[in-house]
C-alpha cells in the first residue's frame, strides 16, 4: 500500500534499480537451467516451477519498467507524469500470474492421468538451487516491500517461489525413495495453489487502485474526523482519497473553516496531519460557514 516516507529517495531508487537488475539476471539464468533439467528428466514439478519463475522474470521486468516510469517528470499532457502506470503494471503482473496458474494446473492434471518417469535426485538438486536464488532475490526486496505495491509483489513472488522450490526438493527426494510418480504432478498443483494464495491480495489491491478506490491502510472516515477535529475547522465534506501510483496517495476535500483569516495556519496543520496518514499530495478547498457548495453529488 502506498505511503510517504522521509528517507532518501535517491538512495532508495539506486538500491531498487540494482535489486531489480540483479534479481532479473539471476532468475533468467535459473529459468534456463531449470527448464532444461525439467525437459531432460521429464519432471512436471520442475517444468511448472520454471514456468512460474519465467512469469516472475516478466513480472520483475514489468516492475522495473513501472519503477522507471514513476520517475518521469510531469508533462503538459500528463500532469502527474506516468505514475499511474505503476498501478496498471501491478494489475498486469497479477493477471500474468493467474495465466501461469492455468497452464500449470492443466499440465499437472495431464500428468496425473498419464504418469511419466522422473529423476528424483536431479529434481531435488535443481530445485535446491532455486531455493537459494529465490530466497536471495526476495531478500533484495525485503526492506522496500512496504513502500511500493510492485516491490511488494516482487517480494511475495520470490518468497513464494522459494517455498515452492522447497516443496519440489521434498517431492524429488520422496520420488527417489518411494518411486511414487504421481507425487510430481501433485507438487505442480501445490505450486499453483501457492501462486494463487500469494497473488490474490496483490490482484485485489491493484484492481482497487486501478479503479481509483481507497488504498489499503487508508480510512477516509477516520481522516475526515481527524480533519474536522482540528482547531478552526467546522466541517469536512466531498473527501476523496485515491492512489497516484503504487507509492503515492492523493486527497481532495472541502473544508469549512470558522475564520478565513486563519486559513494558512489551518491548512498547514491539515497538511501535516495528512502526511502522517500517508497522504503527501492534498488539494483542499476552503469554505466559510453557510457557504453554499456548488459541487453537489460528489
Amino acid at each position: 500500500m502506498p505511503h510517504h516516507h522521509s528517507r532518501s529517495v535517491h538512495a532508495s531508487a539506486v538500491s531498487l534499480n540494482r535489486a531489480f537488475r540483479l534479481g532479473i539476471a539471476l532468475n533468467v539464468a535459473f529459468v534456463v537451467v531449470e527448464f532444461a533439467a525439467g525437459v531432460w528428466y521429464g519432471s512436471m514439478g520442475l517444468l511448472a516451477d520454471a514456468g512460474h519463475n519465467l512469469s516472475d522474470v516478466v513480472g520483475l521486468l514489468l516492475a522495473l519498467v513501472a519503477f522507471r516510469l514513476a520517475q518521469v517528470p510531469p508533462r503538459p499532457r500528463y500532469t502527474y507524469g506516468y505514475k499511474k502506470s505503476t498501478v496498471l503494471i501491478s494489475l498486469a503482473n497479477s493477471l500474468l500470474l493467474l495465466v501461469a496458474v492455468g497452464v500449470i494446473v492443466a499440465e499437472s492434471i495431464a500428468r496425473l492421468r498419464h504418469p511419466a518417469p522422473v529423476g528424483g535426485a536431479a529434481v531435488a538438486w535443481t530445485a535446491g538451487v532455486g531455493v537459494a536464488i529465490n530466497g536471495f532475490t526476495a531478500w533484495l526486496f525485503l526492506k522496500d516491500k512496504e513502500h511500493d505495491l510492485n516491490v511488494k509483489g516482487a517480494y511475495l513472488h520470490m518468497a513464494a517461489d522459494a517455498l515452492v522450490s522447497v516443496g519440489v526438493v521434498v517431492s524429488g527426494l520422496l520420488i527417489r525413495w518411494t518411486g511414487w510418480l504421481p507425487l510430481d504432478p501433485i507438487v505442480g498443483l501445490l505450486v499453483a495453489g501457492v501462486i494463487v494464495a500469494s497473488v490474490w491480495s496483490l490482484l485485489r489491491d491493484s484492481l482497487r487502485l486501478a479503479l481509483d478506490g481507497v488504498p489499503a491502510g487508508i480510512d477516509p472516515v477516520r481522516i475526515g474526523e481527524r480533519i474536522a477535529a482540528q482547531e478552526g475547522v467546522e466541517a469536512v465534506h466531498h473527501l476523496h482519497v485515491w492512489a497516484l501510483s503504487t507509492t503515492e496517495n492523493a486527497l481532495t476535500a472541502h473544508v469549512v473553516v470558522s475564520d478565513l483569516s486563519c486559513l494558512e495556519t489551518v491548512k498547514g496543520r491539515i497538511k501535516a496531519l495528512l502526511r502522517s496518514e500517508g497522504i503527501a499530495h492534498a488539494t483542499l478547498e476552503f469554505e466559510s460557514p453557510g457557504c453554499l457548495c456548488d459541487s453537489r453529488g460528489e
